[in-house]
């Protein structure tokens, strides 16, 4: 497109020169034989050169008026080039015009609305015949006057399966030059009645690519590695950052979709190609796998789901959380064992202020945040990554959540439940002061450390022996 506005810009001094040269003709034929046109015998004769160097002028001035509004004036105005089926009518119009003028002048004594009268039946017979040629004429008027596409666009003619690059619009077809480097010519009329889809040249056209990951992967890693991966593609837009997401969650399969943008719609073929193999790469570096059609069939099941990580790897957890400290290596063991495993995904909540419970949290792996409401609005206050805990008021005294916990990132938290720590309170009683005093001794360094007012360690842990006694119904 732009090779074809720079020769015809180029070619603006060639009909200005020709344009020149031809008014000179004319006046040069004009000052000798302008007797003659009047009056003498070869005044039919000269009217013929008369009449054809003054319709080369008109021709020219119509072609050198047609550069300076289309290639100049119409480009600034509105910023892309005038359609070819535009320009070639407004010449063929107004030379038309103009030669009709023209003839007027020098043949005046010819009545030409006689002549037009008498040409009707053979203009009737002329359009019948010339039905599907004028059909496709007027349909290309009005594909240019709804400009639906441009010359550089990529469409898809959906009845006739065609997608390509728009390289022409003429009075008769559209020119589409296909991935194949083959032409195709859709006639007007045809393209007027179908419908086409336009990818526009200086448009951020989005591709979607699919594929599937097993259900053991991690929704969050696999999304973080794709996007990565497909963001520094080529071809690819910066100004929109690639969306990984789940499409569905198939029979054997987690099923994704890639969305990205593309800065050439017309390279879109290796484009893709491309962001398949940087996928593949990505999964394969990050130990993710794609998945194939897979079916599990469980005969039996004797046993409820296993926590998500060893039991060993558990108790090592649960033993460097301080209020589990007073706990023996065989207790601890036996925690470990009633313990459940959760994964969290980024951005979700773990707890909700409020809410009843009667378990406590431990954070195994990543991150979480813990928020207060305060006049509607909710505010961080701390975060607490692996080894913290949180929600124990809840597991031991049964009140309420005081706080929302949310996930930051991909987080997997252990959750310890009521039956488990009242299995070990009535196997060992004397737990329930160790752990009281280990709770009140905490919280009070925390009052301590935020300059607030509160009771001691040995009240707090009285009050707290209490609450827990009664909460697990121990005497």
């Amino acid at each position: 497109m732009g090779t074809s506005s720079s020769a015809r810009r180029n070619r603006f001094p060639l009909i200005l020169l020709a344009t020149v040269a031809t008014g000179l003709g004319v006046y040069l034929f004009t000052l000798f034989f302008a007797a003659r046109l009047s009056e003498g015998p070869h005044t039919s004769f000269l009217k013929i050169p008369a009449v054809a160097l003054w319709a080369l002028l008109a021709y020219f001035t119509v072609r050198l008026v047609n550069a300076a509004l289309f290639d100049f004036a119409f480009r600034i105005r509105r910023g892309y080039e005038a359609p070819t089926l535009v320009r070639n009518i407004f010449t063929l119009v107004i030379f038309t015009v103009l030669f009709v003028l023209i003839f007027k002048w020098f043949y005046s004594e010819i009545n030409l609305g006689a002549l037009f009268t008498t040409s009707a039946i053979f203009g009737v017979i002329i359009g019948l015949a010339l039905q599907d040629t004028l059909g496709n004429f007027f349909s290309g008027i009005s594909l240019q006057a709804d400009r639906p596409f441009q010359i550089g666009d990529v469409i898809v003619v959906s009845q006739q399966k065609h997608t390509g690059v728009v390289e022409g619009i003429t009075w008769r077809a559209i020119k589409i030059r296909t991935f194949q480097n083959h032409i195709v010519l859709v006639s007007n009329s045809n393209a007027a009645k179908e419908a086409i889809e336009v990818a526009p040249r200086d448009n951020l056209n989005a591709r979607l690519i699919f594929f599937s990951t097993v259900y053991t992967d991690s929704p969050a890693k696999t999304i973080h590695v794709v996007r990565e991966a497909v963001r520094d593609a080529d071809n690819v837009s910066e100004k929109i950052t690639p969306i990984v997401r789940i499409r569905n969650l198939g029979e054997s399969s987690i099923e994704w979709e890639i969305k990205y943008w593309l800065e050439d719609y017309a390279k879109y073929n290796d484009t893709d190609a491309l962001v398949r193999q940087r996928t593949w790469y990505a999964l394969r570096r990050n130990g993710l796998t794609f998945a194939f059609p897979t079916r599990t069939l469980h005969l039996e099941r004797k046993v409820t789901a296993r926590p998500t990580t060893a039991e060993d790897e558990i108790a090592d957890r649960l033993s460097a959380v301080d209020v589990f400290a007073p706990l023996s290596t065989d207790e601890l063991r036996q925690l470990a064992m009633a313990t459940v495993g959760h994964v969290f995904a980024p951005g979700e909540t773990l707890i909700r202020a409020g809410d009843e419970g009667s378990s406590m949290f431990v954070v195994h792996n990543g991150r979480v945040q813990v928020q207060l409401t305060e006049s509607g609005k909710s505010r961080p206050v701390a975060v607490l990554s692996e080894g913290n805990f949180f929600g124990e008021m809840a597991l031991f005294t049964g009140e309420p959540r005081t706080a929302s916990v949310v996930a930051l990132e991909e987080t997997e938290v252990l959750e310890i439940g009521h039956a488990a720590m009242k299995h070990l309170f009535e196997t060992n009683p004397s737990l329930v002061e160790s752990i009281s005093w280990t709770i009140a001794e905490r919280r009070v360094g925390l009052a301590a450390s935020a300059e607030q007012a509160t009771p001691n360690s040995l009240a707090e842990s009285a009050g707290l022996l209490t609450s827990i006694k009664r909460f697990f119904g121990l005497r």
